[in-house]
């Protein structure tokens, strides 16, 4: 059975920075697509960032371009989202998924953290 825990989130000012960070196990992590949604109050939940099994390739919402960086660690069986220049409109349920069954930018993986809360006051 596969399981995602994400850690990490919580209240920061506008310009500050997080890290969130995703842990995982059940099975080979190493062999999967991981990537990172958000979901706001209101909205529909949107493609934030996602990583190639081996981290050679790692790709971006316009919206966190330039200030989020995505990462993976596959020895420890985790995944890191490093949040710079963090605005009011980052605020967000952050959830780390596993292995999509198409695109890597639509919400269908298989596999879904709880989410953790972050929040951007300005």
């Amino acid at each position: 059975q596969v399981q995602l825990v994400e850690s990490g989130g919580g209240l920061v000012q506008a310009g500050g920075s997080l890290r969130l960070s995703c842990a995982a196990s059940g099975r080979t992590f190493s062999s999967y697509v991981m990537g990172w949604f958000r979901q706001a109050p209101g909205k529909e939940r949107e493609f934030v960032a996602a990583i190639k099994w081996n981290g050679g390739r790692a790709v971006y919402a316009d919206s966190v371009k330039g200030r989020f960086t995505i990462s993976r660690d596959n020895a420890k069986n985790a995944m890191y989202l490093q949040m710079n220049s963090l605005k009011p409109e980052d605020t967000a349920v952050y959830y780390c998924a596993e292995d999509p069954d198409s695109s890597w930018y639509q919400d269908n993986y298989h596999y879904w953290g709880q989410g953790t809360q972050v929040t951007v006051s300005s």
